[in-house]
């Protein structure tokens, strides 16, 4: 599966972005659906995931109750709707998918998107 992210930016705090994942070459359903991020010097962290066809969905704690995570099996996506926006939610954010894992280890990850930058000013 190919993913492409998107919907990336440049907002203030308290604002609100969605990111988009759309999966091309398989059904996305297949799979785990994660988002991470990264921040400039940091290492890349979890965000959020949701199990195959949405079932359950896990948050890390820096993002539970602000991000929401969903997918649209019709147009094979995932998104993230993130309200409240922080400064420290400044990274580039990316989709990946897992085939045989669920959780929230990014090396237990077997695709994954480009990355889209979010950038949020005080």
């Amino acid at each position: 599966v190919q993913l492409q992210a998107s919907g990336g930016g440049l907002v203030q705090a308290g604002s609100s972005l969605r990111l988009s994942c759309v999966g091309t070459g398989r059904t996305i359903n297949d799979y785990v659906m994660g988002w991470f991020r990264q921040a400039p010097g940091k290492d890349r962290e979890f965000g959020a995931y949701v199990t195959r066809y949405g079932g359950s969905t896990d948050y890390a704690d820096a993002v539970k109750g602000r991000f929401t995570i969903s997918r649209d099996t019709v147009k094979n996506a995932v998104y993230l709707q993130m309200n409240s926006l922080k400064p420290e939610d400044t990274a580039v954010y990316y989709c990946a998918a897992a085939a045989t894992y669920t959780g929230r280890d990014s090396r237990r990850y077997d695709y994954w998107g480009q990355g889209t930058e979010v950038t949020v000013s005080s």
